[in-house]
């Protein structure tokens, strides 16, 4: 009874948040201006405030004037500065929280200020946002009465050097200024959620959360899909709708979701089971799925940050030039650019996005600027070969698990070509039928690749090789890379990451 109350009360509180969407949906510029006027007018007092004048900053041009776009090595001295506890450098004020991020499996990481203000702007508004949304989707949404199971990262403080700041993944950062009352909604204990043994982490869980009632979980589906099955072994059903009957979503993020689409069928053998991606990296709370029905995300306009987008003509220029919303366009890719209330001004992080509607600003993610292929002039994103592996893992019947793709370079008495490393839950297709079905999907989807394939000019048939179960995870963990945000590369321009992935196959 009382849950059924809360759960009344918690979506009469949502009306708020669906509101406030209808409200930038419907005046997209004006609310932009508005998160970068607000976030000028809170800095001018800082280092980079005074250094760039903000306090004269009156449009959205004369900001794309005065500063040039940003990337991590040209901040991150500044950076370290405000872990070792400075006041007044990119944000007012002493900033005690940092997440950190690589984006991929590299030993270098990225240290991502999170203040207080962009924990409660972006980062929570984002996740109240994603519940509102999730509300007006579901049948029946009874979430908040039962536990939302979260799959997160760890942190640590007092590094050396930066005594008094806590650094993370950004999930671990987050949890931790959740407050009491939310906790009590959340799987596992803090304690759990926590810990640095990520394996350990993993097999506690499973075998605790078999007596709660889980209504929805939250994190990266490779994960989720290592818990689940561990949730299986232990109690012996068939699927979780056996051990949790009430549960109802699956909130994912990070990684590209419908080539895991049909294992998690399996698990959740319910037309009614629902599935929300969201855009949550360690800068910010940027998109979120608000439609099921579509797979793309609206672009969130009203959370303190600023967006900027740069057309790919430009991506490999010093000093590239950005377009804002009203310049858009549909099916064209973009690296995203954004100022932040985190101290983040014309920061480009590495994503790179398409608009799939301009009315609302509907997104969809479509890899990295650093995950591509472009070693023959074939232009392969990250989009292209989730959306190929997506469609050859329907045609046979196949679960992936993950792949990650790299060139093959030309010699003297070999052609160029693209090398594949495939995980699959079971595979039960001769790699010879793989690699050619494979191949004419690519072309199919990517007509650069087409091209360079046309009569194997420029570019041989892809090669294929099959992992035996476990490979990334090996990988993974001889490099110490076992966690909760942590991405398998894609795409690479180079062989470095296929080579040491093969010694685990």
């Amino acid at each position: 009874m009382v849950n059924s109350l809360l759960n009344v009360l918690w979506a009469q509180y949502l009306k708020i948040h669906r509101a406030q969407i209808r409200h930038f949906m419907q005046y997209p510029f004006e609310t932009q201006w508005q998160q970068l006027d607000s976030i000028l007018q809170k800095s001018m007092e800082t280092e980079w405030g005074k250094r760039y004048a903000f306090g004269e900053i009156k449009s959205a041009s004369m900001w794309r004037e005065r500063l040039p776009v940003q990337d991590y090595e040209l901040i991150k001295q500044d950076i370290f500065r405000m872990m070792a506890g400075e006041k007044d450098v990119l944000w007012h004020g002493r900033c005690k929280y940092f997440a950190k991020s690589s984006g991929t499996t590299s030993d270098k990481s990225k240290f991502i200020p999170v203040t207080e203000e962009n924990y409660e702007e972006s980062h929570l508004k984002g996740a109240w946002r994603s519940v509102a949304l999730m509300y007006e989707n579901l049948e029946d949404p009874r979430v908040v009465e039962g536990k939302t199971m979260v799959i997160v990262g760890s942190s640590s403080k007092d590094l050396p050097g930066f005594e008094g700041s806590i650094v993370g993944d950004v999930s671990a950062v987050i949890l931790q200024r959740t407050s009491l009352v939310a906790q009590q909604r959340l799987f596992p204990t803090m304690h759990v959620a926590l810990m640095s043994d990520f394996e350990k982490k993993l097999e506690i869980m499973a075998h605790s959360s078999i007596d709660e009632d889980i209504r929805m979980i939250a994190g990266s589906p490779t994960w989720a899909l290592v818990l689940l099955k561990k949730v299986l072994e232990i109690t012996g059903k068939n699927n979780i709708l056996e051990v949790w009957p009430q549960i109802q979503i699956f909130v994912h993020g990070a990684v590209y979701f419908e080539p895991y689409r049909a294992a998690f069928r399996e698990l959740f053998p319910s037309p009614k089971f629902a599935y929300q991606e969201t855009y949550n990296a360690s800068e910010g709370y940027f998109a979120v799925q608000s439609d099921y029905a579509h797979q793309d995300m609206l672009l969130i306009l009203d959370n303190s940050i600023f967006y900027e987008f740069i057309p790919m003509e430009e991506w490999d220029k010093e000093f590239p030039q950005t377009i804002g919303l009203e310049s858009v366009k549909i099916n064209q890719n973009y690296a995203l650019v954004i100022t932040t209330n985190s101290g983040l001004y014309r920061y480009k992080i590495g994503d790179t996005i398409q608009f799939t509607c301009l009315n609302p600003f509907r997104i969809k993610i479509s890899g990295r600027t650093k995950q591509f292929i472009n070693v023959f002039g074939e232009e392969l994103m990250v989009a292209d070969t989730d959306k190929a592996i997506c469609k050859v893992c329907e045609k046979f019947n196949l679960k992936l698990v993950d792949y990650s793709v790299a060139p093959i370079f030309q010699q003297m008495n070999q052609k160029g070509a693209h090398e594949w490393l495939i995980e699959f839950e079971d595979c039960t297709v001769s790699k010879d039928l793989l690699e050619r079905e494979l191949d004419e999907v690519l072309k199919s989807i990517n007509s650069d690749y087409e091209a360079k394939r046309t009569g194997d000019l420029a570019m041989q048939q892809l090669k294929i090789n099959i992992a035996s179960q476990g490979t990334f995870y090996r990988w993974l963990k001889s490099k110490n890379k076992l966690a909760a945000q942590t991405k398998i590369p894609r795409l690479a321009n180079h062989r470095d990451y296929i080579n040491e992935m093969l010694q685990y196959i």
